[in-house]
C-alpha cells in the first residue's frame, strides 16, 4: 500500500471570509469563531490518525498574515491552494501528491464528526480501491481518497450543490475505478446545520460558540 499524505483544505478563519453563509446566524465573529474552532479540531484528528504527513492546503496564500501567526506542529507542511475553482485547486494538490508516490486523502474543516477513527477507515479501503468516499448528508462529500489520479473526477462539477457526490460518483464509474463509500456524515455550512455541532462547543444558553482554547490546541500538538 502506498502511504498516506491527509491534505486538509481550509479557509482562514477570519470575519467576513469564512463561514460567510453562517453570519446570518453567528454574525461575522461568530461565524469566524465556529471556523477557528472547525480548523482546530480537523488539525487535531488528522495528527491524532497517524496516517502519514499531514498538509494544511491553505487560502488565501502561505504569506497572509493569519498564517504566518498560526502556530502549527513541525511535522504539518503549509501549501497554497492556489488559483481556480474548488475542483482545480483540489485536482491540484491530488495531482501533486499522487505524482510524488502517495495515496491521498483530501478533507475540509467543515465536519465536527469527522474524527480519527474515520480518517483510519478511509485509508484502510484504499489497500483494496482506488478511491474512496465519505458522503455529506447535504450532497456532497466530506471525504475524498485516491491511490491514482484523474482530472475528470474534479473538472466540471457544480461544487456547493446537492449533485457534488452523485456527479462524482458518476466520473469514477466511467474510469471503472474500484470506490468504496463508508457513511455518510454532517457538514456545517448553513444555519439549520448548527443543530450538528458537538454540544461542548456551545455555551450554557446554546446561542454562541465557545471561543476555542489556543492553549490547549498548541498543548495537544506539543
Amino acid at each position: 500500500m502506498k502511504p498516506i499524505r491527509l491534505v486538509v483544505f481550509a479557509k482562514a478563519p477570519m470575519a467576513g471570509f469564512a463561514k460567510t453563509r453562517l453570519i446570518p446566524a453567528l454574525g461575522q465573529q461568530g461565524a469566524a469563531d465556529l471556523a477557528q474552532r472547525l480548523l482546530e479540531h480537523t488539525l487535531h484528528e488528522a495528527q491524532k490518525a497517524q496516517l502519514g504527513a499531514v498538509e494544511l492546503c491553505v487560502t488565501p496564500s502561505v504569506t497572509d498574515a493569519f498564517w504566518q501567526t498560526l502556530r502549527l506542529p513541525q511535522t504539518v507542511r503549509l501549501t497554497d491552494q492556489g488559483t481556480g475553482d474548488l475542483g482545480e485547486r483540489m485536482a491540484r494538490a491530488a495531482q501533486r501528491v499522487i505524482a510524488e508516490g502517495e495515496a491521498v486523502l483530501l478533507i475540509g474543516t467543515d465536519c465536527p464528526q469527522l474524527n480519527a477513527a474515520q480518517l483510519q477507515s478511509a485509508a484502510l479501503t484504499l489497500k483494496h480501491a482506488q478511491t474512496t468516499l465519505i458522503p455529506a448528508f447535504d450532497g456532497g462529500y466530506v471525504l475524498l481518497g485516491m491511490t491514482q489520479f484523474d482530472s475528470s473526477v474534479f473538472s466540471g462539477i457544480a461544487w456547493s450543490t446537492d449533485r457534488v457526490m452523485q456527479e462524482t460518483l458518476n466520473r469514477l464509474k466511467r474510469l471503472d475505478w474500484r470506490v468504496k463509500t463508508l457513511p455518510a456524515l454532517h457538514d456545517i455550512d448553513v444555519p439549520a446545520d448548527l443543530q450538528w455541532l458537538p454540544i461542548a462547543w456551545l455555551d450554557s444558553a446554546g446561542s454562541k460558540l465557545m471561543p476555542a482554547n489556543a492553549l490547549a490546541f498548541e498543548q495537544d500538538f506539543a
